[in-house]
């Protein structure tokens, strides 16, 4: 458990008498499973957590074992309700003064006694930035939070990755999402969810006008949406072959795209690649003579006309 995760559970549970696992997993953001395994933590912990389960069963947060939140100002409460921030992405929203002082005002002091478990905070490093990857570029969230706040329209100006100019439209924003080592925009552009860049967005200008949102819908709920169309879709699976010296770098570069089966033979692991369209096969390219593609038949094509049009490029002196 995060130390924002564990601040976030026990605020949950100290604003409520009662609460069910499925509310406290959609207040933290996670799933049930993964708040009833945080709720059995913060027991062997010492904190004085009651689950009942049943019908008329809940978890609540016996006296004894509130945080002492009273000289915590409001920001510095707003703050500690981010969860899963590092202290990075703090400094980007702008806020990260409030989210330390925050955390150190309520942060256990002293050395732990003889037999006694070290703080969590004391263990656990958050960073949140992808291995290798360049620093992201764009508007800084802190500069476009404070029209979010505002709950109006905005006008923005982004370029889409296909563009090669931005262009104006407006869009109902609910929030920004941090995923990645990335900042991203979550709105609605007339009804349908939308994920902007702030890489890409080029300008913005708030509206005299509210926004306005589907009915019940969260920006955590849309985010979760639209994320999952980007890891889930399987508009075309690529089957091969990959040499077993290469499959821990595969899974690093190909994520959860990249899908290992048990072993054809001593040397070769059968693989399956999830791509969006047929040019994400060239993902294929960095391990050259490593892997093989057997299936479809256009993957096949595609790749031999990459390394045709690699191989000429290398003909000439």
């Amino acid at each position: 458990m995060t130390p924002d995760r564990f601040f976030a559970l026990l605020l949950a549970l100290q604003t409520r008498e009662c609460l069910t696992t499925a509310d406290l997993a959609d207040q933290v953001g996670v799933s049930t499973r993964t708040v009833v395994r945080d709720l059995r933590w913060l027991q062997d912990a010492g904190f004085p957590i009651l689950i009942r389960r049943g019908r008329w069963g809940g978890v609540s947060l016996l006296p004894g074992g509130s945080l002492d939140t009273a000289r915590l100002t409001p920001d510095e409460r707003d703050h500690l309700a981010l969860a899963g921030l590092d202290d990075a992405q703090r400094d980007q929203l702008g806020g990260r003064s409030d989210g330390r002082r925050a955390l150190d005002k309520v942060t256990p002091r002293g050395r732990a006694r003889p037999g006694q478990s070290l703080p969590l905070s004391a263990v656990v490093v958050t960073d949140n930035r992808p291995w290798f990857s360049a620093q992201a570029g764009g508007v800084e969230p802190a500069r476009l939070v404070g029209d979010l706040r505002r709950g109006v329209r905005l006008r923005i100006n982004y370029r889409r990755a296909v563009e090669a100019e931005p262009t104006w439209q407006v869009v109902d924003p609910y929030g920004l999402l941090a995923k990645g080592g990335r900042w991203y925009l979550v709105a609605d552009k007339q009804g349908s969810p939308r994920l902007y860049s702030l890489e890409r967005l080029a300008d913005w200008e708030p509206l005299r006008v509210p926004r306005r949102l589907r009915p019940g819908v969260t920006a955590a709920q849309v985010a979760a949406h639209l994320t999952a169309n980007w890891e889930n879709t399987e508009n075309l699976r690529v089957a091969g072959l990959l040499h077993v010296t290469q499959v821990d770098r595969a899974r690093r570069i190909l994520g959860t795209r990249l899908t290992v089966h048990p072993p054809a033979d001593g040397e070769q692991m059968p693989f399956t690649l999830t791509c969006r369209v047929l040019e994400d096969v060239r993902q294929l390219l960095p391990f050259a003579d490593q892997a093989i593609v057997t299936a479809p038949a256009e993957a096949r094509a595609h790749l031999r006309d990459l390394a045709a049009r690699t191989l000429a490029r290398y003909s000439s002196p």
